[in-house]
């Protein structure tokens, strides 16, 4: 069997996720696969032979359920080895897994449960099983709930995962061959997941990803050739989002040792502690380690934060020059060195100190806070895609990078730019089958196998695509100027490490404006040291929202503001300066509807509830009709 699957792999014919699995258990069944923390901290690690029993036992006792080809197998979880084990095995049973976030309430759960037809749920564990139980009414086709770490019920209507395991176990051991007879069922054009888009406005549609668009991405990444055997992967992202899934394919065929664990207030004790070589992670998360990094040196005051500016300024002029594909030399490598020493490999250190390199996506990646990260000597490799592309289609590479740019197409990848309004279009095996039950929506968005994206963009001289808005997001001032709101928002946040988001808004209106909220945990420690706060909260654990509240009151936490304002409008065009904004008495968040589970702000929800707030600035002004 390994020889047809080498000569399959050796030919690119892999018709399945669950053949390129079995190929890489049969082929390095000895190599580290995952690693793991338990409940008390302590991690472990499992080869791609404990991988194999592990998802053959599973798969077993999901077919003895009755789930078939194509057949909707959802995860409720958040990221943790078990999602990962639970994926391969109902792909390996020839089921497609529909995704849900662990933040989803009851009814968001019932909706995505019901319109994708799902008939077994894998949860996380009792607090996410009563969420189901709340709708189950509402749920017929569910037959089963299996809970990772939870308790069955009375009436069999949830069973724990280690029973269905030894179930599992006991169905493969009496007949071996059954595991790789399905594999050979499954087809490229068969579903293999169902991702419901967050969205940032209305219900989120389930965008069909087949077995072939997750084969695609493993061969191009195959023949970007960027991952090494002894690389070692921090994986945090959500694995309901199709940024988290497609880490799962790339560390299948590139038979890459990956650290599991989705809790995102760990990332960078994690990250200390395992060592990654690299790791991908949303702009949110870079934005919060900058803002930790640049705080902590200003509150040391003095000679530390003059070392620190004069480090980075340093490092700054090594980053301009390796962008250039030169190296420092003379005076300038010898300050470079002493920065690394006293600056540089200390922030390094945090992340564990073997980083080579960073993954952004998800949203766009200020050319700021790459540019910062260079310097530092931790390069960010900015790539583009979307859940209805599976997610990889361009990516920056370490030996040929741009900031500001997410880098060329990945191969197999084509593009066009549409001339009228500069709108992406993208084609190949990646993209979407097309929307769950919505086939008008699908015919919007898929032209001839095209996928219009919604992105403005266009090309630099090297080929690579630079980003420049969504379409939707575009404003529009009542003078007939268009202004990109993100470029503003990235560059106010990379100015002022306080500020937690910002949105940007001025569509139709003859001025711009924003909202803006500040980042609880470096603005605490900022209040404290400015005597506007007694204490600053404990370690992992929030500002109160009545302290919150006041300091956005607080004069001298809006001049932390004003002055990145007054920086950005000295170098824009007056009509997309920021002629006021709102400093608002809470941060954004996933609970509140405001931010998407992939950390994107949701626009029009946020404008919503600050009406009162937005209006107020436009109040005797002429506004457009």
């Amino acid at each position: 069997m390994l020889e047809d699957l080498r000569k399959k792999r050796a030919e690119k014919k892999f018709a399945s996720v669950s053949e390129l699995l079995l190929y890489r258990c049969l082929e390095t069944p000895n190599d580290a696969a995952f690693s793991y923390p338990d409940a008390s901290e302590v991690w472990h690690k499992i080869t791609w032979k404990d991988v194999d029993e592990r998802v053959r036992a599973l798969a077993a006792g999901i077919r003895n359920l009755g789930i078939g080809l194509e057949d909707r197998v959802a995860i409720l979880s958040s990221t943790r080895i078990e999602w990962i084990l639970a994926d391969l095995a109902i792909l390996a049973a020839g089921g497609a897994t529909t995704t849900i976030y662990p933040s989803n309430t009851p009814e968001e759960c019932e909706y995505i449960l019901t319109d994708s037809g799902t008939r077994l749920v894998i949860a996380e564990d009792d607090k996410q099983v009563a969420k189901l139980v709340k709708v189950r009414a509402q749920l017929p086709d569910v037959f089963r709930v299996i809970v990772i770490n939870g308790s069955a019920s009375a009436d069999g209507w949830v069973t724990t995962l280690a029973a269905l395991e030894a179930e599992g176990k006991a169905i493969d051991a009496a007949d071996p061959s059954a595991y790789a007879a399905r594999i050979e069922l499954i087809q490229r054009e068969h579903l293999a997941t169902l991702i419901y888009t967050s969205g940032t406005t209305g219900q989120p549609k389930g965008v069909e990803l087949l077995q072939d668009c997750w084969i695609f991405i493993a061969e191009a990444m195959d023949t970007i050739d960027i991952f090494k055997p002894d690389d070692m992967q921090f994986l945090w992202l959500p694995m309901s989002h199709s940024f988290g899934k497609v880490l799962e394919v790339i560390l299948i065929s590139a038979n890459v040792h990956t650290a599991v664990d989705g809790r995102v207030d760990k990332i960078v004790e994690n990250c200390a502690r395992v060592q990654p070589t690299w790791m991908a992670a949303a702009p949110r998360i870079f934005e919060k380690a900058y803002n930790k990094i640049v705080t902590t040196a200003e509150a040391g005051g003095g000679l530390k934060w003059k070392i620190f500016q004069w480090a980075i300024g340093i490092g700054k002029q090594v980053s301009a020059l390796r962008q250039q594909g030169q190296e420092p030399s003379g005076f300038l490598a010898f300050q470079a060195k002493i920065a690394d020493k006293l600056v540089f490999s200390k922030i390094r250190a945090r992340f564990g100190g073997r980083i080579r390199f960073f993954i952004s996506g998800s949203a766009p990646l200020s050319r700021d806070m790459a540019e910062f990260f260079h310097a530092c000597g931790m390069l960010i490799l900015e790539g583009y895609g979307l859940t209805e592309s599976s997610a990889a289609s361009f990516v920056n590479l370490p030996d040929s990078f741009a900031f500001g740019t997410v880098g060329p197409p990945v191969p197999g990848i084509t593009l066009k730019i549409e001339p009228a309004d500069g709108e992406i279009l993208i084609h190949g095996r990646g993209i979407m089958r097309g929307y769950w039950n919505k086939a008008d929506q699908t015919a919007e968005t898929l032209d001839n196998g095209w996928l219009r994206t919604g992105d403005i963009g266009e090309l630099d001289a090297k080929g690579r695509l630079k980003i420049t808005d969504r379409k939707k997001d575009l404003i529009k001032t009542s003078g007939g100027k268009y202004v990109a709101p993100q470029a503003l928002e990235s560059r106010l946040k990379a100015l002022c490490p306080y500020i937690s988001q910002v949105l940007v808004h001025g569509n139709a209106r003859n001025f711009c404006i924003a909202l803006v909220t500040m980042d609880g945990a470096t603005l605490a420690e900022w209040a404290v040291q400015h005597h506007l706060l007694a204490a600053a909260p404990p370690v992992g654990q929030l500002m109160s929202d009545a302290d919150y509240a006041r300091l956005s009151k607080e004069p001298a936490v809006r001049k932390l503001v004003e002055d990145a304002v007054k920086t950005i409008n000295a170098e824009l065009p007056s009509y997309s300066t920021l002629k006021n904004f709102a400093l608002l008495e809470k941060d954004f968040s996933i609970e509140d509807g405001e931010l998407t589970p992939s950390l994107k702000v949701k626009r029009k929800v946020v404008e919503k509830k600050n009406a009162d707030v937005i209006e107020a600035f436009y109040e005797g002004q002429l506004k457009s009709v």
